[in-house]
């Protein structure tokens, strides 16, 4: 199959959104042998708000889908270089089940080659649609109504699966709620050149100061891409009771000022645009009896330190399993996600809202800056590092300590 301008009047698995999520679902479920389309409302390589990194967890992702030598070959990091409070810290990716590197592709390419491997693996592709609402028939979903152009056009579907990212506009259209009460993040990216396009670590600076000196509840990064190079952003995070105050792009100019020396940067910041990010689960409605909420559109992205491509990537395999086992989606989704994310997400968005209280992080952050094993554990944690196989006293202690916050909740992931 390939990108066509041919619209196809019905298929097997229509994916909406070619974003990591939604391509790695039509490849899994073209591998699986179902008629499948994928439709953007972009014309690809399109671009995309985001830090471009590629945690170790997303790269296992990507060597499934035959990806990870590629991603290496564009840039590749051992681990994360923590600034802040007066310290600098090297922390090495753990490996174990997962591989020992990381890296960094922009969006516009990134998403390109994984949208490629969805079409060579068998998959439709369809550029320039934009979905605004479905069509109902007996409680499923019969159709995709898109507009593209000046008129609307029709998609009839078996399983429709809603992967159109953070604003999730056919994810309202299906019932999707976002639940503002627990954290949230806002964003903001730039690229720039720089002379360390090819340092082997990312870099996260934990004390992101504003101009008057106040520490806000984020980081700022730069992360090299190679070429020349990086990509330069800051993120903070925000609850319904203290909403983000903050102008994001003068904040990123002030960062990108104060790293220019120490990085090398040069030039104008390019590119630079901002999004809102819905984290932790926290969207009710997530599936009905054909169709299912994936990556952004699920609110899949992790609330400690805003990485959402591992588990898009995740998502969409995991989703299309059920597609190829022909699965009651309104049941066996939500149970999926509670089960693979909802633990975990439970105690770093828990985490993640005691850093926006006023005075917690300049109070807490020195003195983890200066205990290196503490800085180890969060990595893996923030990272998104354990996993299902992990025995290890780091992954058993995130493990209890999400199973007693789940129980506190008021209002659960994915609930």
């Amino acid at each position: 199959m390939a990108v066509t301008s041919q619209l196809p009047s019905r298929t097997d698995v229509l994916v909406v959104g070619a974003g990591p999520a939604g391509s790695s679902a039509a490849a899994w479920a073209a591998r699986a042998g179902l008629d499948t389309v994928i439709a953007d409302a972009a014309t690809f390589p399109r671009d995309k708000t985001c830090g471009d990194g590629l945690t170790p967890r997303a790269i296992a992702e990507l060597d499934r889908l035959g990806l990870a030598e590629w991603a290496r070959g564009r840039a590749h990091n051992q681990g994360l270089r923590a600034h802040g409070f007066g310290q600098r810290l090297y922390l090495r990716w753990p490996g174990g089940t997962l591989p020992d590197w990381g890296s960094a592709v922009p969006r516009m390419i990134l998403d390109n080659a994984i949208r490629d491997v969805a079409i060579e693996s068998g998959a439709t592709a369809l550029d320039g649609l934009r979905a605004v609402d479905v069509r109902w028939d007996q409680g499923k979903v019969s159709a995709v109504v898109f507009k593209r152009g000046r008129e609307f056009v029709e998609i009839g579907c078996e399983r429709l699966v809603v992967a159109d990212g953070v604003r999730s506009q056919l994810g309202r259209a299906v019932g999707r709620q976002w639940h503002r009460d627990t954290v949230y993040g806002v964003a903001a990216r730039s690229y720039s050149d720089s002379t360390m396009s090819h340092d082997p670590w990312i870099s996260s600076h934990l004390e992101l100061r504003d101009e008057s000196g106040e520490v806000l509840s984020g980081y700022g990064w730069i992360f090299p891409l190679g070429g020349g190079e990086v990509n330069v952003g800051v993120g903070t995070l925000a609850t319904a009771k203290r909403p983000a105050d903050v102008q994001l792009r003068p904040l990123m100019q002030f960062y990108a000022d104060q790293r220019k020396k120490d990085f090398g940067l040069s030039g104008e910041l390019r590119m630079p645009t901002s999004a809102m990010l819905p984290m932790g689960g926290a969207v009710s409605n997530v599936a009905g009896t054909n169709w299912a909420l994936i990556g952004d559109a699920a609110a899949l992205v992790n609330p400690l330190n805003g990485e959402g491509i591992d588990y898009g990537l995740e998502t969409g395999r995991l989703v299309a399993d059920l597609l190829a086992e022909k699965a009651d989606l309104a049941a066996s989704w939500p149970a999926v996600l509670t089960r693979e994310y909802g633990e975990a997400f439970s105690i770093a968005r828990r985490l993640a809202g005691l850093v926006t209280v006023p005075r917690v992080l300049s109070t807490l952050g020195p003195v983890g800056m200066r205990t290196d094993w503490l800085m180890v554990l969060a990595l893996r944690w923030m990272g998104n590092l354990v996993t299902d196989e992990d025995r290890d006293r780091a992954a058993r202690i995130w493990r209890w300590a999400g199973r007693r916050s789940i129980t506190l909740d008021t209002r659960r992931p994915f609930s």
